[in-house]
């Protein structure tokens, strides 16, 4: 039996444990791309030590700022998009990735909240210790959202009452408001909590699913983006009750189409992920069209010297660099390197300044985004060094992790090069 359990309306709902009056008021919480890496300041940043998908790794506070601080730009235009709108917000047609001019023209009194993602990854850790400490098997599926495997522990005749005693320790302990969907496999748990939503609880048995999803659009399934919906619609498929009679179908698309399903029929989908294993850490910003390339390198740099701090946290070696480029007018460029050496901040950031040059294959063109990745991680046990540049690495090394000594103890901004400047 597995309970999947979301968080409603988390970053409004976090906003609203400091701040009461807020309770029963059209809320939303908006996002701008955090530009102020690239500032000459320096800027206090947080690190999440968190799993699963979240909005980054390094962020700041921005509560403390007004709306004109952090919504208007240095022209007076409003700026950013929904990240989160209450359900009063919600009524108004307020929409997560709507943009904040467009939610104010709908709901003008609506009370827009910069970010607060410390205490967003505060209360998610919290929740999760919580869990952990009730369910024996837990997996972290994003920063408001969460698996509970309860088989063999839980009877399911007293699977609701269970959840509804986490549900009331969450609101007692964290004072925030959770939705929970309840079913014998994964996924159809998650698709159940839409049905619980807000602040509820569903639990629908396995001999009752068949009928439960039959006419549920196949658009609300997990995994089902507008593309997979296009081509499922193609062949017939509007509904997860459709699904059912296309087993063949589904199966001659090997692993994706198997796995979709399995899930969908509650098939083989008992499995937790209790550890995330990172096959790639990246870090990119997007901005007003940039056409100075001296500032776009120096913008890389930058990128370089927080993408480093991430690499040497997660302690890995990554093998392969990759740098995607968005120009004006949906441009788009990319590219990647392989390399053979032990990881470090100096050569990393000679090795991508050369593939942003290699890859800046419109260098007339303004740039709007920059994405830089790293992945391909060594096998510690199995990769062999450059014998004739080993020395010379580790020295390297050794002084990348001096540095990041210093970084981790008074900020990722104590120490840049000139390249950055």
């Amino acid at each position: 039996m597995f309970l999947h359990l979301d968080l409603d309306c988390f970053f409004v709902s976090a906003h609203r444990t400091l701040d009461k009056t807020l309770e029963d008021i059209p809320v939303a919480v908006g996002g701008r791309s955090n530009l102020s890496i690239f500032d000459t300041k320096n800027c206090k940043r947080t690190i999440s030590n968190n799993s699963g998908a979240f909005v980054g790794s390094i962020f700041t506070n921005e509560e403390k700022k007004s709306f004109k601080e952090y919504y208007k730009d240095e022209n007076g235009r409003i700026r950013g998009i929904i990240t989160t709108a209450s359900y009063e917000a919600r009524a108004f047609g307020v929409k997560t990735a709507m943009s904040v001019n467009e939610a104010l023209k709908l709901c003008p009194h609506l009370h827009m909240i910069p970010p607060n993602y410390p205490l967003y990854h505060d209360l998610s850790q919290k929740l999760s210790a919580l869990l952990k400490k009730e369910i024996p098997l837990i997996e972290q599926f994003s920063i408001d959202e969460f698996f509970g495997d309860v088989t063999g522990y839980i009877n399911e005749d007293e699977v609701f009452d269970f959840a509804n005693y986490l549900k009331q320790k969450i609101k007692i302990e964290l004072d925030l408001p959770i939705s929970i969907g309840i079913a014998h496999s994964k996924y159809l748990s998650k698709l159940i909590t839409e049905y619980a939503k807000p602040d509820g609880i569903k639990h629908i048995k396995k001999e009752h699913i068949p009928n439960f999803i039959k006419d549920i659009p196949i658009e609300e399934f997990p995994g089902i983006g507008k593309g997979y919906t296009k081509k499922l619609r193609g062949y017939g498929v509007r509904t997860l009750g459709d699904i059912k009679d296309k087993k063949e179908l589904f199966y001659s698309w090997k692993k994706p189409g198997i796995q979709l399903y399995n899930r969908v029929c509650g098939i083989n989908d008992r499995k937790l992920s209790t550890t995330r294993d990172k096959k790639s850490i990246g870090i990119g910003r997007s901005f007003d069209v940039v056409y100075e390339r001296v500032e776009l390198i120096r913008r890389v740099m930058i990128l370089c010297r927080y993408l480093c701090f991430l690499v040497k946290k997660e302690n890995v070696n990554p093998l392969t660099y990759s740098i995607f480029i968005k120009y004006e007018y949906g441009i788009k460029s990319k590219d990647y390197v392989n390399v053979n050496t032990i990881f470090n901040e100096n050569d990393f950031k000679l090795r991508v300044k050369e593939l942003f040059i290699k890859s800046d294959i419109h260098p007339k063109h303004g740039v709007i985004q920059l994405n830089l990745t790293v992945s391909n991680f060594a096998d510690k046990k199995k990769f062999t060094y450059n014998l004739f540049e080993y020395e010379s690495d580790l020295k390297k090394k050794e002084l990348t992790n001096k540095v990041q000594t210093l970084r981790d103890k008074f900020g990722i901004d104590i120490i840049k090069t000139a390249s950055e400047l």
